[in-house]
């Protein structure tokens, strides 16, 4: 669709949402001052020329220069309004519809209008307003809290990994794991300062970053680098790659320029200190004893997403070692090519965010994205052989987070 008709479509799509809403603004204002009623106004149309305007230059791309985070946050605003006015809409298009299937009812000769009742019902159109009015408002506000509170709400889980094999020197090695920063989304420095400062003070034998560094670009994570160079351990950080680290999502001037994105990118890992695992694997030692940790590129049984890992690769020379543990970017990797097909004992994930929304308490968990990921979230078992799913510490798309909070994971490796 070229660029002018696909404006004129979402023009058209947001300018009907918004003179349908209006009709329900109209019935909550009708015993309202005059005055309330004029700011009401100038408000409301104010904030949908607001949208045109930033779909606008967004779209035509007037926005490269802006500042990104803000820019996010901005769109966020303007989606919030926009998805709230679509579910007041829906209780006022629930009204129409009962009218309309009275009146034709009553045309037909099949009922007749209540005596002394008129078919459009203006109490109930006034109700219906108002239960949308509250229903849009609360999502908004439950929107707008999970960014102001829910983005950078740090939480620290705790886990216990029983493996077979493991040397009496690792025995009680603490790994702590963080997933998907997708730096290119941050918009709070302090905040973000707080969760590296938390992960410091777990002071960890070995760190694990399990993908996504960025959205698209290596760039973005050039005004965090200072920050992330600060996570240290004994036996070192070691990291992989996710699906978004690839810059596969947004167009290129050519193919050597996508390249020399992905080559900066694995630069940006060197730059921390970080050791990135390129479907490849290292050994940990420690007192005398070792084990493996093997890393591979984004993998996934999902078919839109890319398939670049090579575990078979990454397992050569690994034999001698009685423990393996896997680091690999995506969750449906693992019953696809690790379990009961290798002796890796714990493989670590992120990618799914939870969705950054959902329920997560002790006694249920839910979130949209169980029904495209079976392993969405925390600690499976299967076979002697585990899999952790990492909520992730950052955010995507939606800046921010409801009912699934950013996260550190710490582990403590125990012999079974």
């Amino acid at each position: 669709m070229k660029p002018i008709f696909f404006f004129l479509f979402v023009t058209l799509i947001i300018l009907s949402v918004d003179f349908y809403v209006w009709q329900g603004v109209k019935v909550l204002l009708q015993n309202a001052t005059p005055r309330s009623r004029y700011w009401i106004r100038w408000t409301y149309w104010g904030f949908t020329l607001f949208n045109f305007l930033l779909f606008f230059t967004f779209r035509f791309g007037l926005l490269q220069d802006f500042h990104r985070a803000s820019l996010q946050l901005i769109f966020f605003l303007a989606f919030a309004v926009l998805v709230g006015k679509i579910i007041w809409m829906a209780f006022l298009l629930t009204d129409d519809l009962i009218r309309l299937v009275r009146l034709v009812l009553q045309n037909t000769g099949v009922t007749a209008p209540e005596p002394g009742k008129s078919v459009n019902t203006v109490s109930r159109l006034r109700f219906l307003s108002q239960a949308g009015a509250l229903l849009g408002a609360g999502l908004i506000t439950a929107m707008t809290w999970g960014v102001a509170k829910g983005a950078h709400n740090y939480s620290i889980r705790r886990r216990s990994l029983r493996l077979k094999g493991l040397p009496e020197a690792f025995r009680g090695l603490k790994v702590v794991q963080i997933s998907d920063i997708h730096s290119g989304s941050f918009w709070s420095y302090d905040a973000v300062k707080r969760g590296v400062d938390m992960i410091l003070n777990e002071k960890p034998d070995v760190v694990f970053f399990t993908g996504d560094m960025v959205n698209d670009r290596a760039e973005e994570m050039e005004p965090w680098k200072e920050l992330f160079s600060r996570l240290k351990a004994p036996l070192g950080v070691y990291s992989i790659l996710g699906n978004h680290d690839y810059g596969d999502y947004v167009p290129w001037p050519s193919a050597e320029a996508k390249h020399a994105n992905l080559e900066q990118l694995k630069k940006n890992h060197a730059d921390l200190g970080w050791n990135l695992l390129l479907n490849e694997h290292r050994v940990l030692e420690k007192d005398g004893a070792s084990i493996a940790l093997l890393g591979v590129e984004n993998w996934s049984n999902k078919a839109r997403f890319p398939k670049y890992g090579k575990l078979q690769q990454a397992l050569k020379g690994t034999d001698p070692y009685p423990v393996k543990l896997l680091l690999s970017h995506d969750p449906s990797h693992w019953k696809a090519e690790v379990l009961g097909k290798t002796d890796i004992q714990a493989t670590f994930s992120g990618h799914t965010h939870g969705m950054q929304f959902g329920v997560d308490s002790r006694y249920y968990r839910w979130s949209p994205v169980k029904y495209v990921y079976k392993e969405w979230m925390d600690l499976y078992e299967e076979q002697g052989q585990y899999l952790y799913v990492n909520r992730g510490f950052g955010y995507l798309g939606y800046p921010g987070r409801l009912g699934i909070n950013p996260e550190i994971t710490v582990f403590t490796l125990e012999t079974a």
